[in-house]
């Protein structure tokens, strides 16, 4: 009972501050957006912390890496939920590629847009082509990127393969991957399916009975020691499926 009080005062606390520090971020979001480019996105991360703790999340960051973390990389994680959407940039500096559709979120998506979040509707083949693009400028720009090769929020367990869009972008770029498995212990509390409203999920992660999400962090690929896409693929995505033997069977 105590338990329980606590933790209802707890996550009131945490969303009066989510609200107090989502007002000012989504009121500069009618700001132009070239104002917004060199002090938002840290805003962004701050934000996405915030949101995190008001969620109820045990967020925990796994350093695995034997090297440092590089100066700039290519992140890539799976995709079981929703949850890496605030997951990812509460813990590393970077910019994501989402799906066209999060731009509609209400609040969340001018928040996202102004963050800097690229956006590719997944189903145009001329979109995906503008997306990989808009990336390549990015990158050559300074900036981290984190992309999900999966192609989307799949299933619980890892998709039949990887898309070969990150490993063409590191190929071409000449930058590292650095490779991210997401582990939620309550599985089935943050899976989120299609169909499922995101306001249903976001219940489902405040009353779940286990509430840590564990982001395990490895050393980065380069993209020297691959020939083409396919061998750099078929390697990483081998390295997925030992990690999710590891941490999940």
């Amino acid at each position: 009972m105590v338990y329980a009080i606590t933790r209802i005062l707890w996550l009131t606390a945490n969303w009066l501050e989510l609200i107090l520090t989502t007002l000012p971020l989504y009121l500069l979001t009618f700001l132009p957006h070239k104002l917004l480019s060199g002090f938002y996105p840290t805003l962004f991360r701050h934000w996405s912390r915030v949101f995190v703790r008001a969620l109820g999340v045990d967020l925990r960051l796994h350093q695995k890496n034997w090297k440092p973390l590089p100066k700039q990389f290519i992140m890539i994680a799976n995709h079981p939920s929703a949850f890496e959407d605030i997951g990812i940039p509460a813990l590393f500096n970077v910019h994501s590629l989402a799906k066209v559709a999060v731009k509609d979120w209400f609040i969340s998506g001018r928040i996202s847009q102004a963050a800097g979040t690229l956006f590719v509707k997944r189903t145009s083949r001329e979109s995906r082509k503008e997306a990989f693009n808009t990336l390549v400028e990015a990158l050559q720009s300074g900036k981290n990127v984190v992309l999900y090769p999966e192609g989307g929020c799949k299933d619980l367990r890892l998709h039949t393969d990887f898309r070969y869009g990150a490993f063409n972008l590191s190929l071409q770029t000449g930058i590292p991957i650095v490779p991210v498995f997401i582990h939620y212990e309550s599985q089935q509390d943050f899976h989120w399916p299609n169909g499922v409203l995101l306001i249903r999920k976001m219940w489902d992660f405040m009353v779940s009975q286990n509430n840590r999400a564990n982001y395990y962090q490895f050393d980065a690929f380069d993209p020297a020691d691959f020939s083409d896409k396919e061998t750099y693929t078929q390697h990483v995505y081998e390295c997925y499926q030992a990690w999710q033997k590891r941490y999940l069977e």
